[in-house]
């Protein structure tokens, strides 16, 4: 379930909750909101209001730390690729097309991060045909022996980067935990129309309120997933390393 459609179900819920807790109180015996029974219900709003913020709070860490080590991965592929081209450089102009290759697949790289859908990732790139030329050369020196050696370690880094980043999309926060959260936000609206005074004005502070708390969680579960929706990790770094590739 994409991010909007999760955050639609939480607005409708927790707004929806807010309207029946208003038309509630019109049927609600005066007695069931005395204030002993008022304050009851307060210590009660507080309860989850501190649950749902934890919660919250949770998200927001999580979903911080997942686009931050997304990026830091995307910053350390691009200076393997700088690497590996660099050691290339130094094996010899017999390796100048396995150069070629390399810029090709990045130039591969960062067109299909612009044109693919928003809602699909793509593999990566495929440093594989890369890894095949190295396997197939024969080095002469024992330096060239090395350089083929560092060569297939850096582009195994690279493909190991690449499995983890799809890794990365496929997994996300747990649905119960998201269905446990929007309970709560539920409950907390509800209680707060089961409190309020039906006019106007309430109506449209809850529907700001209820739009301002989904909208956060929105961006809350678009942030987790860092190479899909509005929030994405920069592609900057591999453009900078497109430029450096091909150098002598």
């Amino acid at each position: 379930m994409s991010p909007i459609e999760v955050g639609g179900i939480a607005f409708l819920c927790v707004f929806g909750a807010a309207s029946i807790g208003i038309l509630l109180r019109a049927r609600v015996p005066d007695h069931h909101l005395s204030a002993d029974s008022r304050d009851a219900i307060k210590l009660a709003i507080a309860v989850i209001g501190t649950l749902s913020a934890l919660a919250l709070g949770l998200l927001i860490a999580s979903a911080k730390r997942s686009f931050d080590e997304a990026g830091q991965e995307l910053r350390t592929t691009a200076a393997h690729i700088v690497l590996l081209d660099r050691v290339l450089a130094h094996y010899g102009s017999d390796i100048a097309a396995t150069r070629t290759t390399l810029r090709v697949l990045l130039e591969g790289r960062l067109r299909e991060g612009r044109a693919e859908d928003q809602r699909v990732v793509s593999d990566g790139m495929d440093i594989e045909p890369v890894q095949d030329a190295l396997r197939g050369l024969a080095p002469q020196t024992d330096a060239q022996r090395w350089l083929q050696i560092r060569a297939l370690n850096l582009t195994a880094q690279i493909a190991e980067a690449r499995w983890m980043r799809t890794e990365t999309e496929v997994s996300g926060f747990p649905s119960a935990f998201l269905a446990f959260l929007i309970v709560w936000l539920t409950l907390l609206f509800g209680s707060f129309g089961l409190l309020a005074p039906p006019n106007a004005t309430v109506i449209a502070i809850f529907l700001v309120c209820a739009l301002a708390i989904t909208g956060g969680l929105v961006l809350i579960i678009d942030m987790d997933h860092p190479y899909l929706g509005m929030i994405q990790v920069s592609d900057a770094p591999l453009h900078r390393a497109l430029e450096r590739l091909g150098r002598p």
